[in-house]
């Protein structure tokens, strides 16, 4: 995936900061934080995983199924795999 390979800091950048919030999530938590703190932090993380995944899912698009040269085997494959995680990822 030479998309993530090219992305690599920016993408490690992007889980760290999940990660963080995730921490924070977890601290407000167990300080029994108000609720509304609470739901905030889970915004905030339901919208870092949303801009990975835009971020993956576009640079997946642009080499396995939008590149040029592309066999219509190839194109087809990506296709089927977006459409596969795409399934998952929104239920």
């Amino acid at each position: 995936m030479a998309h993530t390979i090219t992305g690599h800091k920016q993408l490690l950048a992007r889980v760290r900061r999940i990660q963080g919030q995730a921490s924070a999530l977890e601290k407000a938590l167990l300080a029994q934080s108000d609720c509304a703190a609470v739901l905030q932090q889970i915004a905030a993380i339901r919208g870092a995983v949303n801009g990975l995944m835009a971020q993956v899912l576009e640079g997946h698009l642009r080499e396995h199924v939008g590149a040029q040269g592309l066999s219509d085997a190839a194109r087809d494959a990506g296709m089927e795999q977006v459409t596969a995680v795409l399934r998952s990822y929104l239920r």
